[in-house]
């Protein structure tokens, strides 16, 4: 845990996960990079390259400009808060826990108390770094850390304007079954309350049935 509690740290800070590179070699050779496409949000880059087998190839990687958050907020009772809003690129809606970017080299704690607030209104005396990953590692760099947010105190929320959200409660077991169900599809969320329920076994309780 040291390392993944180093994420929190602002000198280390906007890191995804650690880069494995002793005892690896690259089997792979870029002959030139031609930049695409960019915005505020990614860089879209097209590699020549030499492949693994030595034959030529190409390789589109895009670059994240942000810090993927996410925040698992979870009350007093056991139960966690979760948000739904329309994802444009899916053409879908989406139940998630509270997530949201920060920029590379500030400090992803502080976008996790803030995109916790302003989302749903709720601030945390406790924080904790539990996981981190990288979400699509064939096409993009984009790395994620997750924070399990306690002791919750309500407040006023202030979504952005992009932002048309819902908030609901759940049992953590609840939110699992979304998940069976496929009503929770986003990769920080399936694997952010699947580690909880690895870390907290008493959260696994089943749903009480309502009589």
């Amino acid at each position: 845990m040291t390392n993944l509690a180093d994420s929190a740290n602002p000198t280390h800070d906007a890191m995804g996960p650690k880069q494995v590179t002793d005892s690896y070699s690259n089997p792979w050779h870029t002959t030139s990079s031609t930049e695409v496409y960019r915005n505020p949000w990614i860089q879209v880059t097209e590699h020549r390259v030499i492949r693994p087998d030595g034959k030529p190839g190409i390789y589109g990687v895009v670059a994240f400009q942000n810090l993927a958050v996410g925040v698992l907020a979870l009350n007093d009772e056991g139960c966690l808060v979760l948000v739904g809003q329309w994802r444009y690129p899916l053409g879908a809606y989406s139940w998630e826990i509270p997530e949201g970017g920060c920029p590379l080299g500030q400090d992803s704690l502080e976008t996790a108390q803030r995109e916790l607030r302003e989302e749903t209104g709720l601030e945390a005396n406790s924080w904790e770094p539990v996981l981190r990953m990288h979400l699509s590692n064939s096409v993009s760099d984009e790395a994620a850390v997750v924070y399990l947010a306690q002791s919750l105190k309500q407040g006023m929320a202030e979504p952005e304007g992009t932002e048309q959200l819902m908030v609901r409660w759940v049992r953590p077991a609840q939110a699992w079954e979304m998940i069976q169900q496929g009503l929770i599809t986003d990769a920080i969320s399936v694997a952010a309350i699947q580690h909880l329920l690895l870390l907290r076994p008493e959260l696994r309780m089943p749903i009480p049935s309502m009589i």
